[in-house]
């Protein structure tokens, strides 16, 4: 990052406050924070990653971070939310800082107001971008019908491109995996389907795609299925897991400040003091810090080494599941341990602890999962499995 980089600059404390205020509404009707998402189109927050001669503010990987951690302490769904539409536009700009300018049109999209959201995830698929049980089928002209279902499709009812992928098994070079985007037609069901413990307002719906077409300047990739090494690939497993883990240390971090207020707060009958004096409380609150601490670093270096083109060659993918898999369980202990700082009052509904605590839960259901990370891990270390 640059020293001129100003997180305020892009995310107003004013808009923050803004956006803290509507979370528990949208928590609590199961709504979409559409009024959230105007605000941050209206602020440029939608092109913060597109580069500025295509209209945007040329931020790297790692302020975007920066800005995702901060957004989530307002609203962690919103946050996820709008991590979709970033994850894309982070692909772009991976690829185009690799000489691919293949998603010039998501960057110029982004820009005029596009929002892009992310269509993979399939139930029972555990290979997730190695593999698709959606049929791509060519078209006459170039592009590609899809047919299948997707789930955890957020955004679902405000984006205008929808990023999928699918298996074409009858062209002449098939298998292939075909990533393209497809405009909202009546080929795409969404579902109403969004009724979850955390993470409402993201409203990630499922999505059915019944032969719905993208044109042959929309088709971004095709691939061979499994393991390999194309930059799309790359970056889209890059970029999905550094904002996702950056999502989730942003929930790290409001838990531990409504901690310390709660231990600031709250005072004790037995001894007359705040329970910032108690020594329990303190050590608690002291793990809680030293455990959030050593999230944002690893962040800030792991996005820095996508931005400057750092090579760790099969290392990476053990590296970026591992950040993931580490913000979310951090997290998650994190809220837990604030919840018991905070007193039986975090329990009732009303209070946002009780809702980090719904929210944090979705992390587990990301990829990469926990069993992925470890064995990414393992094999990182152990070299591959022996079969």
């Amino acid at each position: 990052m640059t020293a001129a980089f100003d997180p305020a600059q892009h995310l107003p404390d004013e808009l923050l406050e803004r956006i803290r205020e509507r979370a528990a509404v949208h928590d609590r009707e199961n709504t979409f924070p559409v009024d959230d998402l105007h605000d941050l189109r209206d602020a440029g927050y939608l092109a913060i990653l597109v580069p500025e001669d295509r209209g945007g503010s040329g931020l790297r990987l790692a302020e975007a971070s920066v800005l995702q951690q901060r957004l989530a302490t307002a609203a962690p769904a919103t946050a996820l939310a709008v991590n979709m539409h970033l994850v894309w536009t982070g692909v772009a700009k991976v690829l185009q800082d690799r000489g691919v300018d293949d998603l010039a049109f998501v960057q110029t999209g982004a820009a005029a107001g596009e929002v892009f959201a992310f269509g993979i995830s399939e139930a029972g698929n555990d290979l997730v971008l190695f593999g698709s049980d959606t049929v791509a089928e060519p078209t006459a002209d170039g592009g590609y019908a899809f047919t299948g279902t997707k789930i955890f499709t957020s955004l679902a009812p405000v984006w205008t491109q929808l990023g999928v992928h699918g298996l074409d098994t009858t062209s002449p070079d098939a298998p292939k995996l075909v990533y393209g985007f497809l405009p909202r037609t009546d080929a795409v069901i969404t579902r109403e389907d969004w009724d979850t413990v955390g993470m409402r307002g993201t409203q990630s719906r499922t999505t059915q795609l019944h032969g719905a077409v993208a044109p042959a300047d929309r088709i971004a990739r095709r691939v061979d299925p499994g393991p390999q090494p194309d930059p799309l690939v790359f970056g889209i497993f890059a970029v999905f897991e550094i904002l996702l883990a950056s999502v989730y240390t942003g929930v790290a971090r409001r838990a531990l400040e409504l901690a310390v207020d709660a231990a600031s707060t709250r005072r004790s009958k037995k001894t007359g003091t705040s329970y910032a004096q108690d020594p329990d409380i303190r050590w608690r609150v002291a793990d809680m810090g030293i455990a959030y601490d050593a999230l944002p670093p690893q962040l800030s270096a792991l996005a820095r080494d996508v931005d400057g083109l750092v090579d760790h060659g099969g290392r990476w993918f053990s590296l970026l599941a591992g950040v993931k898999h580490r913000a979310v369980t951090t997290a998650k202990r994190v809220v837990d341990d604030a919840m018991l700082v905070a007193g039986g009052s975090s329990y009732f509904s009303r209070n946002e602890l009780s809702r980090l605590y719904r929210d944090v839960l979705a992390g587990l259901f990301h990829p990469s999962d926990p069993e992925s990370a470890h064995a990414a891990a393992a094999t990182a270390w152990l070299g591959p499995q022996e079969r």
